[in-house]
């Protein structure tokens, strides 16, 4: 009986205390205030300046740019010295040395939030019954008129520098500050400011938390775009890519195919073909099969659900003229010049051509309805030239272009760049479009280098 007895008499392992909620809140609570008010207290962090990016900052230039990025910390200087002269006038009555004791003590804690945000709030706590004592105001206990104000602007500067869980402690420490001081010394004063200083304060915190949060909020918002932009743009090229390696699959095919056809029927146009060559071209054909097959399992990875395989065949640049007529019927006017010796191109340099030249007169509808267009073609030596060109929409006034915007431009840079050619695109000088390219084209000598 007596071992049951100091069996359970004996205090519980572990801890068991520590494994309450409340004490589990309390503890939460604790390492919260210290990391937020304690540690690095006295920590250098620089007021920032002004970002300039506003819709009213962002149109200054020039010095004025660079003096208006300084206007928080010549806020926060001034706010210093009205809380200065507040003290030097509320202390009057004491010594010379109070009176500039009490100026210094308004104006420290204010100066120092520019660079040790946290540290100026507890200096400001510490000022409090100092500024009492040497300023002779006994009357107002605790807060004097300079560090009424001095400490008002100090938890609001941090507040707006800082989160606003910070703001919810400096009050609450700032309320027990002062109740502590009010029932310790304020025995035999004639009034306390305590209640009229949270109050204000209050008021002052609540709007800098909510500042500080839609601050926060938008820079948030703002990188979040950032980061849909960017995931955007990375879709759209990869859709562009995608799209170009759906045609040009047509054309690759093609070429398998008709390698694998000769191959097959090559040893019949020679008479008694030794085995060796016989060989060769099966082993042709096979791998000419086997990469058109591969080539198909590829297509069948970037196809779209909704995909559905051509029944014509891809369009060249002998099909253009039917392209004008169409766009001509929609209210375009287009005009098309062809310069050089005009010849058979590689089946994707024309099907590039094309699709380049059916992208740019779809973004001038777009985005020039009215407007007139020229086609220019220029078979050269080394490749083809492009250049396709619109004027002004009649409304050049009342609407503004928007060419690049869409993916037009991103498409037919893939294509260029796929064909190791070059582009530009832009606007011109009465306000029309511009997009002029290149396609480089090997000649039989250098195909056969």
């Amino acid at each position: 009986m007596t071992e049951t007895t100091q069996t359970q008499t004996m205090p519980p392992r572990g801890g068991a205390k520590a494994s309450s909620p409340e004490f589990r809140l309390a503890m939460d609570a604790w390492r919260r205030l210290r990391q937020d008010l304690f540690h690095d207290a006295f920590a250098y962090r620089p007021l920032p300046p002004l970002r300039m990016g506003g819709p009213l900052t962002g149109r200054l230039s020039g010095r004025l740019r660079e003096y208006v990025a300084w206007t928080p910390h010549a806020t926060v200087a001034v706010a210093g010295l009205l809380a200065l002269a507040i003290g030097a006038s509320a202390s009057e009555r004491g010594s010379e040395f109070g009176v500039m004791l009490c100026a210094l003590l308004a104006l420290g804690p204010v100066l120092l939030t520019l660079v040790r945000p946290v540290g100026a709030f507890w200096v400001s706590m510490a000022a409090t019954p100092l500024t009492a004592a040497f300023g002779d105001m006994w009357s107002d206990w605790p807060w004097a008129p300079g560090n009424f104000a001095a400490h008002l602007v100090v938890v609001t500067v941090v507040a707006l520098r800082t989160r606003p869980r910070i703001a919810a402690w400096m009050w609450g420490l700032t309320a027990a500050y002062g109740l502590f001081l009010d029932s310790l010394l304020g025995a035999g004063h004639y009034s306390s400011n305590t209640g009229s200083f949270l109050v204000v304060s209050a008021m002052a915190l609540l709007a800098a938390a909510a500042l500080n949060i839609r601050r926060t909020a938008q820079r948030e918002v703002t990188a979040q775009q950032t980061v849909t932009a960017h995931e955007r743009s990375k879709r759209t090229l990869l859709e562009e890519r995608t799209t170009i390696a759906r045609e040009l699959h047509d054309v690759v095919a093609h070429h398998m195919s008709v390698v694998a056809i000769q191959a097959e029927a090559a040893p019949y146009r020679v008479e008694n073909p030794p085995p060796e060559l016989e060989q060769a071209f099966a082993t042709i054909r096979e791998n000419a099969v086997a990469a058109l097959t591969e080539l198909r399992r590829v297509l069948g990875v970037v196809r779209a659900e909704d995909y559905e395989a051509p029944d014509a065949p891809q369009p060249t640049l002998a099909d253009l003229d039917r392209l004008l007529a169409n766009v001509r019927e929609t209210g375009l006017t287009v005009e098309k010049a062809v310069t050089g010796a005009v010849r058979e191109l590689p089946q994707g340099v024309e099907l590039s051509a094309y699709r380049i030249v059916q992208e740019a007169l779809s973004n001038t509808l777009r985005h020039a309805p009215g407007a007139t267009a020229r086609v220019e073609i220029g078979y050269v030596l080394g490749g083809l030239g492009l250049r396709i060109v619109n004027g002004p929409p009649p409304e050049v006034n009342l609407m503004k272009s928007a060419h690049g915007a869409g993916h037009g431009i991103t498409g037919m840079r893939e294509r260029v760049t796929m064909l190791n050619g070059e582009m530009t695109a832009g606007e011109t000088e009465d306000g029309g479009y511009e997009v002029t390219v290149f396609l480089p084209v090997a000649t039989a000598s250098e195909g056969d280098a």
